[in-house]
């Protein structure tokens, strides 16, 4: 069959390929969208949106807990896990039809549901969704497949009903013991919130420390503060077994130091990692090349070893943030139709982990400056000497920043604390703008926000 022509085929309707197909198409280019799940990616189905309408209501829970010192009492309340998750599906529905809409009324772009695969350097096959198969050619074509959950490789885990982070946001019930293997971003956000919710919580991390991409000083602070919501978490750890009892729970056999032992738990989340979603493109079909773990290799300006063909967002390896994806599209799109020369080397990695409190980061981390043997100082700030966080009652972690010694200029910025990726955001802006810390200590702040302690922060440095 003579596949159809189209100036362009993107692959993935997340967060780079939705807005890239809708800007092309409205720059007069023929386009084809093809998804094969749902529109809006990782970010609305099962990533940013739903889990962090899920974190809205975990703190609703902890203020409930916690609001006596505030002089609040609340004598009991009740987690209702099915009505938490019809308001996650709700908000997850509203943001994927509308995407969807917005699609279908956009003229040039056609959306075509089905699983992609390549038959040639520059040639389509989709098994469609709804039966068939249709072909597709262009001379651009942008891959923006996403990444998945990593399945670890330990005995009996196939055996179990385990979870994802995508298949945890379907239940409709509290789990009484949760098993969450892997300290990171993900798993640690998961645990706290079902901890918020009424869940016994352990965390396992195979490494010595929870996020341990962090310096050691952000992971010692943020178990010290999910012990103290009574998670256990236990570093240096892992499961290397799993057996299904007759009553459906799971024991699992966890390794430490050399030493096994046997834990039950009602369910177990897998949270080791991800891994790209590139096994079923038929690359080699096109040449295009992977690295070692399967992500696409790509240039400074996003496209591959082939020439017209790009990848975007987490399929490309790098920084799995939904606002780098969506960067990656304002970098090809403005380069091909604007005819700029953006790329992605200098541009800043900003990221917020939300867990309560959020831990904001941008630029490099103390330990990564002394790798390079930069000759930096460091400023640090606890949220005990933040007015705000004493004034609202959460004085938890501190604010942090790698500042070069010679220029004043801030290199990186950690804050773990009340509002950290806003704060961060900040100091983000600071860097753009090549703004010193000696002048952002005589910045003038409304009083009395969090970001205000950015005085202090700073005014505790020698000038």
């Amino acid at each position: 069959m003579k596949p159809k022509q189209y100036d362009v085929i993107i692959i993935g309707a997340g967060q780079a390929g939705l807005p890239l197909s809708k800007k092309l198409a409205k720059a007069g280019r023929k386009v084809v969208l093809i998804e094969k799940r749902w529109v809006g990616g990782t970010c609305i189905n099962d990533g940013c949106t739903p889990t962090k309408t899920w974190i809205a209501s975990a703190k609703a829970a902890y203020m409930a807990a916690n609001s006596g010192p505030l002089g609040v009492k609340v004598k009991s309340y009740k987690v209702n896990m099915a009505q938490i998750k019809k308001r996650k599906d709700d908000i997850v529905m509203h943001a994927r039809t509308g995407s969807q809409k917005a699609i279908e009324e956009t003229t040039n772009l056609d959306l075509v549901f089905g699983e992609a695969v390549f038959t040639g350097i520059k040639t389509i096959a989709v098994k469609l969704n709804n039966g068939g198969t249709a072909f597709f050619t262009a001379d651009l074509i942008f891959l923006n497949t996403g990444t998945k959950t990593f399945i670890p490789d330990i005995e009996s885990l196939a055996d179990i009903n385990y979870l994802t982070s995508t298949s945890i946001l379907e239940l409709d019930k509290v789990p009484k013991k949760l098993l969450v293997l892997g300290g990171n971003y993900i798993g640690l956000e998961f645990g706290q919130m079902f901890r918020r919710f009424g869940s016994k919580v352990t965390i396992l991390e195979k490494s010595p420390r929870l996020i341990w991409r962090e310096d050691e000083d952000i992971s010692i602070e943020m178990r010290k503060i999910l012990e103290l919501e009574g998670i256990d978490i236990q570093t240096g750890s892992q499961a290397i077994k799993f057996e299904k009892t007759r009553k459906g729970k799971v024991v699992a056999t966890i390794k430490n130091a050399g030493r096994e032992r046997k834990i039950k738990f009602s369910h177990v989340l897998v949270a080791v990692g991800r891994t790209p979603n590139t096994e079923t493109l038929g690359l080699d079909k096109t040449g295009v090349k992977v690295d070692g773990k399967g992500y696409i290799i790509v240039n400074g300006k996003l496209e591959t070893n082939v020439k017209g063909i790009y990848a975007l967002g987490d399929v490309k390896g790098g920084p799995a943030f939904t606002h780098i994806s969506y960067n990656d599209y304002t970098i090809v799109y403005r380069n091909l139709i604007e005819k700029t020369n953006y790329n992605t080397n200098d541009r800043p990695i900003p990221y917020c982990m939300f867990t309560d409190p959020q831990l904001g980061r941008v630029g490099i981390s103390e330990k990564e400056a002394k790798e390079q043997g930069l000759d930096v100082i460091i400023a640090k700030l606890p949220m005990t000497r933040v007015a705000r966080a004493v004034e609202t009652g959460d004085t938890r972690g501190f604010m942090k920043a790698v500042i070069d010694a010679k220029t004043k200029k801030i290199l990186g910025a950690a804050i773990l604390g009340a509002e950290g990726g806003e704060i961060m955001s900040v100091l983000q802006m600071a860097m753009e703008g090549d703004i010193t810390y000696d002048r952002i200590r005589y910045c003038v702040f409304a009083h009395p926000l969090y970001s205000e302690s950015l005085n202090n922060l700073f005014m505790r440095l020698n000038n």
